[in-house]
Order: C-alpha cells, then sequence, then structure tokens
C-alpha cells in the first residue's frame, strides 16, 4: 500500500479539505472475525491487504459472541453430520435461506475448527482430549464447540495473533463513510481517522465489507451502542448493491434486565445462550416454567424466535416481573459446573451482586443478530457490484428467517476463507497500484467537503437525541411483533426524524462522539426504513417476523424480499428461494430433533 501526505486543496479544488490518500492493493473494511479470516486467506495467497476496523486492534463484536461456534465434528454425538447440522440449520431459517450459503458453511466448519485449533485456540476439550462440545437451542445433537463462555474473544484472539504473524496491516480508528462506486465498480473508500479527524481517501480495486450488522438499531439491544449500526448494509447500498431479508431481525431470548443499581449500560447486555444450553430454566414471576406450556419437548433449547415470543407473552399477561421480564436460573447446577462451563457469566454476575449458584436473574429479549444485509454469492463473496464482496453479519442468506445459535461465528470463518480465495484468484498485477478515476475523485471531494459541513452544523438538536428516537420507533414499531398499522406509523415516525436531521447541532470537533453519531445516524435512517418497509412487503409470519394481522406461514412467501436504492428512492422486490441439495433434503426428511431430556 502507498500512503501520500495529506493533500494541500489549494493544489486541487479550492473547496476540498485536506485528506490523506492511500492506495492499498485490497481494503478489508471491518476487523472483526469475518475481517480477519478474509484478509489471513488473503496474504496466505500471496495477496496484501489492509484491514480497518473503527476501534482498537482486537476490540470487534466478535469478541462478544460467548457460546460457541458450530461444526458437525461428532465428538460427543457420532451420528450427527454436516448433512443434519444443513438441516438444523434450514429447520430454524423456516427454508428461505440460500443453498449455497448454508452448504458451504456447513460442509467448511469441521476443517475450519480444526484450523483453528492447529492455530492455537483453546477449545474446551473432553477427557479423552477432544474438542468437546455443547447443545444449543433448536440443534439436533451436541455440536457447538467453545472455550468456557469467552468464544467468540478467543476465536478472534488466534485470529488477530495469526494476522500479526502474516504481517497483515491494520489500521484502527477509521470510520468509512462512503464506497467510490458509479453503481457498476467501486474504486475504493472515503472516511476519516477517528483519533484526529483527518479524512482519508482509499484508492482499492477490491474492497470486501465484513463491517458487521444492524441490532443496534433498536433501543434494547446486546451491542454497544457505537456498532452494529447498518454501516455495512448501508454503505453496499449506497453503492448500488441489493440487500435482502432486512425484516429478519433476531430477539435473543435473554437479555439482562436493568436493576436500579446497575449502571445503564447493562440494559439488553447478553447473557449467553450456554447457560441454558448447560441446562438454565425459565420461570415466570408466579414461579411456573412457562416453556413447558409453549415447547413441552424442546423447553428452553427450542428455536431464539419461539422463546423470545414465549417470553413477551408471559410478560404482556402479566406473569412477568415488575421489571419487564422472567427469570433464567441455572442454581440447580453445581457450583463448581457453573464456574467451570460459564466463567465469564459467573463473574459478570458475582461483580454485580448476584450469585449464578444460588439465584436466579432477570431476563428479557433484546435485539442480538440480523439476520438480513448484503445479497452476495456465497462461492466469492460478490455483490453485483464489481470489485467490492462482502462477508459476516454484512451479508444476508446463512441463515434465513432466524439464525441458529453458534452459526454465526462459523459463518465468519466458513464463508471468509472463501471470499479471500476467490479475490485472491481474480488478483492482477494492475490491482497492486490502482487508479482513481476523474468522476470518483469528485465524489470523494464532495463526501469530504459534506463531512466538514456537517461538523459545523450549528443546530439545536444533538445527534445522540435522533439516535435515541429513532431506536425507539424501531423498539415500537419494528419488534417481536409488528402489523401494518404499526409499521406505516413507524415509516411516518422515521420520515419525522429524517427530517430533524436538518436541526442537527455539532461542535465542530471531528474527533467527537456526536460526530460519529451524526454518521451513524445517516448509516441508520437508510437500514430502519428498508427493515421497516421490507416487514411491511411481507404479509405472513416466518421465523422472527411476527405478524399480528398475518399469523400463520404462507407457502407463497417463500421467497426474499430485496431493496435496492431506485431512481425515487428505496425500491423492494420478490425473488424465489433456491432449493436443497438431495443429501441435505434427505437430512431434512429424517426429521432429526434436540432430545432435552440429556439435560435433565
Amino acid at each position: 500500500m502507498t500512503p501520500t501526505p495529506p493533500t494541500d486543496p489549494s493544489e486541487t479544488d479550492g473547496d476540498v479539505p485536506e485528506y490523506e490518500e492511500v492506495t492499498v492493493p485490497v481494503l478489508v473494511i471491518g476487523a472483526g472475525a469475518a475481517g480477519a479470516r478474509t484478509a489471513i486467506e488473503l496474504a496466505e495467497q500471496g495477496v496484501d491487504s489492509l484491514v480497518i476496523g473503527k476501534r482498537s486492534h482486537g476490540d470487534a463484536h466478535t469478541t462478544w459472541a460467548a457460546g460457541g461456534i458450530n461444526a458437525a465434528l461428532g465428538s460427543l454425538d457420532e451420528e450427527d453430520d454436516w448433512r443434519i447440522h444443513a438441516a438444523d440449520t434450514y429447520d430454524e431459517g423456516h427454508f428461505i435461506n440460500d443453498p449455497d450459503a448454508v452448504e458451504l458453511t456447513t460442509k467448511h466448519m469441521p476443517d475450519r475448527i480444526r484450523e483453528l485449533a492447529d492455530w492455537g485456540m483453546p477449545f474446551d476439550r473432553t477427557e479423552d482430549g477432544k474438542i468437546n462440545q455443547r447443545y444449543f437451542g433448536a440443534q439436533s445433537f451436541r455440536r457447538t464447540c467453545f472455550v468456557g463462555d469467552r468464544t467468540g474473544e478467543a476465536l478472534l484472539e488466534t485470529l488477530v495473533s495469526k494476522a500479526q504473524e502474516l504481517e497483515i496491516p491494520y489500521r484502527e480508528n477509521v470510520m468509512v463513510t462512503r464506497l467510490l462506486s458509479d453503481g457498476n465498480r467501486v474504486h475504493g473508500a472515503v472516511g476519516y481517522d477517528m483519533d484526529d479527524g483527518q479524512f482519508v481517501l482509499f484508492e482499492a480495486n477490491h474492497v470486501v465489507l465484513a463491517a458487521g450488522g444492524y441490532s443496534a438499531l433498536y433501543d434494547r439491544h446486546s451491542s454497544r451502542d457505537e456498532e452494529n449500526n447498518g454501516d455495512g448494509a448501508a454503505l453496499a447500498y449506497e453503492a448500488g448493491a441489493e440487500l435482502m431479508d432486512l425484516e429478519f431481525v433476531q430477539f435473543h431470548p435473554t437479555g439482562m434486565v436493568q436493576d436500579p443499581d446497575w449502571n445503564e449500560e447493562w440494559s439488553g447486555r447478553l447473557v449467553t445462550e450456554a447457560v441454558r444450553g448447560e441446562g438454565g430454566r425459565l420461570f415466570n414471576a408466579d414461579g411456573e416454567r412457562f416453556m413447558e406450556n409453549y415447547s413441552p419437548n424442546q423447553m428452553e433449547l427450542d428455536a431464539r424466535d419461539v422463546v423470545a415470543r414465549a417470553i413477551a407473552q408471559e410478560v404482556r399477561e402479566g406473569r412477568g416481573t415488575d421489571n419487564g421480564g422472567v427469570y433464567l436460573d441455572i442454581s440447580h447446577r453445581e457450583r463448581e459446573f457453573i464456574e467451570e462451563r460459564l466463567p465469564r457469566m459467573y463473574e459478570r454476575f458475582q461483580n454485580l451482586g448476584l450469585d449464578l449458584a444460588e439465584e436466579a436473574v432477570e431476563v428479557a429479549p433484546t435485539a442480538h443478530y440480523s439476520m438480513g444485509g448484503v445479497d452476495i454469492d456465497f462461492n466469492t463473496g460478490e455483490t453485483g457490484v464489481e470489485g467490492l464482496y462482502a462477508v459476516g453479519e454484512t451479508v444476508a442468506g446463512v441463515h434465513g428467517a432466524n439464525r441458529l445459535g453458534g452459526n454465526s461465528l462459523a459463518e465468519t470463518v466458513a464463508i471468509g476463507k472463501l471470499v479471500g480465495d476467490h479475490v485472491a484468484s481474480v488478483f492482477d498485477a494492475g490491482d497492486e497500484n490502482p487508479t482513481l478515476p476523474a468522476g470518483m475523485q469528485s465524489l470523494a471531494g464532495r463526501e469530504f467537503r459534506s463531512l466538514a459541513d456537517l461538523a459545523e452544523s450549528d443546530g439545536d438538536v444533538p445527534p445522540a437525541e435522533l439516535l435515541a428516537e429513532l431506536r425507539d420507533v424501531m423498539e415500537d414499531h419494528a419488534g417481536i411483533l409488528r402489523d401494518e398499522e404499526s409499521l406505516d406509523d413507524g415509516l411516518e415516525k422515521l420520515a419525522a426524524v429524517r427530517e430533524k436531521t436538518a436541526e442537527l447541532g455539532l461542535d465542530g470537533d471531528r474527533t467527537s462522539r456526536a460526530f460519529e453519531d451524526a454518521i451513524d445516524l445517516a448509516f441508520m435512517l437508510t437500514v430502519a426504513e428498508g427493515v421497516l418497509r421490507s416487514a411491511k412487503r411481507r404479509t405472513e409470519s416466518r421465523g422472527a417476523h411476527y405478524r399480528t394481522d398475518y399469523e400463520e406461514t404462507d407457502e407463497e412467501w417463500r421467497k426474499n424480499v430485496l431493496v435496492h436504492r431506485g431512481d425515487t428512492g428505496m425500491e423492494l422486490r420478490d425473488r424465489a428461494v433456491g432449493l436443497p441439495s438431495e443429501e441435505v433434503q434427505e437430512a431434512i426428511d429424517e426429521g432429526h430433533e434436540l432430545e432435552y431430556h440429556h439435560l435433565e
């Protein structure tokens, strides 16, 4: 890559602010597991890349995925195989998953797990030395590999260590605000250095988006507020790519319920599914183990959408706690077992004054994962915009209408390797030193001027205020339960939030949280509109999308909703879903199902 000193606007266009120019062979936007695994594959095939992230190196949302990563290893249940893993993924996704996405992920995961072990990932082991596996919701067998309850953190540490061994360049605290695209081809990206406010232009013929999802559109969510704001999806949409399945947002059943004595940052924070996978039970305020009424066979380990709706129903009918939740209890397990298998959860609640070995904790559903995102070809990562690829939670397809727990981390490494392999295969000598067409240079200049003007906005509305309004709109109108009237109201309220952006007030500091919030707000408005419009279009209930005015699943709706930018705004269309392969269909027809009694 070739960095150059900041460009003096007097030498080009007088009203373009100074910016740094960086030329890179491949630009990877996002430094979580998906971006890291893609960059590792590129490096191993001799292709240089630059990975950029909004946070410090190793500080990505991947670290918050605590419970595990799926692969049909058969360590404990020898009859498990990739076909059954695929069948479970389809079943949980309510059969609108992308067939290539499902099969590529499930087929490749055993090799990816063994590779991670070879790279030093310290998986928990059985007494005979095999990689241990635990139950996760809606899985037919014990398939989830884990490192206690810090699996995502251990995964990212392993990938970062491997990337450093390969000397892959990384630049932290950089936020990309726009891709340089004419709608047909991408030529790089522009953004700013969050430490000093300096604008940056990246020239690249290949750009990989690995920028996370959009669960932070909601008031109660399991991310930090400044991540999973829809960056990746919005950047791709503006560049000319299509988005898909935006209506499917997974509400994890067990987010923390805010205790008055805790800092507000704990509200919605995830209580890992591993607690239920290790035998945790749910009780309402009347002391009833209510999942017996909703799912007597799979109980607390039914699909996440089923458990989340059950909790919402208990609260709505007056059987919830005063704080609007229910109780999660694993105190029937031995203290030593909890400390060994759930060390982070045990420590977290101990620090908050609760003992998991003796008492239950309050939980309620929290926005956790976005099944929707960029529509890609899973064999290549291609988005339909030449030179632009996407991977990880930024994309749609693997999970369909609802994600199988443990599949998010699996997707990052399985598909990340394939995307890196494809980019390396099409990379040629001319990509080492890309040149920026004049039109893209002008687009970069306009973006820098717009960002500079944004920083100097002199209205009286703080960006954080509008972010809070937007999140309230999504919580109230596109949450677990939806209907047409509420979705229409949500679109009207969202439009009102958009109008208020003309009154934003900032202090001119491009390193401030307010400036970051203002940029996030633009991304979130785009994706929130897509969620609301897609949810209105899908007139059925399927997986994580539940319409109280269309409560049944409609076979006619076994298709995907796609969103693209039209001449007059956001446009939607439908597309039929492909069919599973014969061998996966055979596994589906075999009807494998979790036997919950193993945990009793």
